[in-house]
């Protein structure tokens, strides 16, 4: 019977800070004593290795290749003490990856991630067939967006290509790099309004986290921020969502038993 609740994190566009917000919630459930596993699902692109200063002898590609099993490309952090699944980085071929081989991913991770609480799936910016397939099969969908126009804009986009192709209706939003919270509950609004009016839809918002001069040099550092700077006005967002991420798990419970952990679609 499932428990494990698989997220996809997402973004209309680059450079709104998904990569650290899905490393900084995973490491936050950690810290609570939940087992997460963060896939870095950017296969073409990857930079999880990059912003956590390691060097992994393999990746996702190794794995699609048959060059090494899943285990042997599972990454222990230390310190940090969840697992990173690591993909290759300089190879765009990847990014759109074939239905079949897309199968033979999913087939070879089916068994290692019902091992785990939670699945953070961070996926490439943008609306590539990895991204839709990928958010399609997770059980929650998380979109982050900031208050600049372009991020709002192809948020939205993002949004309406899933309704549209997969009739998703249930997105969650995240507003980063907010100036106050009154920014971020209007950049939240301008979203919720354009997907009510012209998709019948209305996102959530799981929260908000503060632009934070310490996550710069926690980037520098190659840590997380919940790591480096935890007291820090960004830190206690993040673990803040972290806390809300378990109480939607534990909502979800019975209706993750029903599913695979990531549901196949058509």
């Amino acid at each position: 019977m499932n428990s494990t609740l698989s997220v996809a994190i997402l973004s209309g566009k680059g450079g709104v800070g998904k990569t650290n917000i899905s490393l900084n919630l995973a490491y936050g459930l950690y810290q609570q004593g939940f087992k997460p596993l963060l896939m870095d699902c950017d296969m073409g692109l990857a930079n999880l290795d990059v912003l956590l200063g390691i060097t992994p002898e393999a990746n996702l590609q190794d794995t699609l290749m048959g060059k090494a099993s899943l285990t042997d490309v599972l990454y222990h952090l230390e310190p940090g003490g969840f697992d990173v699944l690591p993909a290759a980085s300089g190879v765009p071929e990847l990014n759109d990856l074939k239905p079949e081989l897309r199968d033979i991913l999913i087939d070879k991770l089916e068994p290692l991630l019902a091992s785990y609480d939670f699945i953070f799936m961070d996926l490439g910016a943008g609306i590539s067939e990895n991204v839709q397939t990928f958010a399609a099969m997770s059980a929650v969908r998380i979109v982050i967006i900031t208050p600049e126009p372009t991020s709002l804009t192809d948020g939205y986009a993002l949004i309406k290509v899933l309704n549209n192709r997969f009739g998703m209706q249930d997105f969650m939003i995240v507003v980063n790099e907010a100036s106050s919270q009154k920014e971020a509950h209007s950049t939240y609004d301008r979203i919720r309004t354009a997907c009510v009016h012209f998709l019948h839809i209305e996102p959530v918002l799981l929260g908000f986290v503060h632009r934070d001069s310490k996550l710069p040099e926690a980037v520098c550092h190659q840590k997380p921020l919940l790591l480096y700077a935890p007291q820090s006005q960004g830190s206690r967002d993040l673990m803040n969502i972290s806390q809300k991420m378990q109480k939607v798990r534990l909502s979800m419970a019975d209706w993750l038993a029903s599913r695979t952990i990531l549901q196949r679609h058509a």
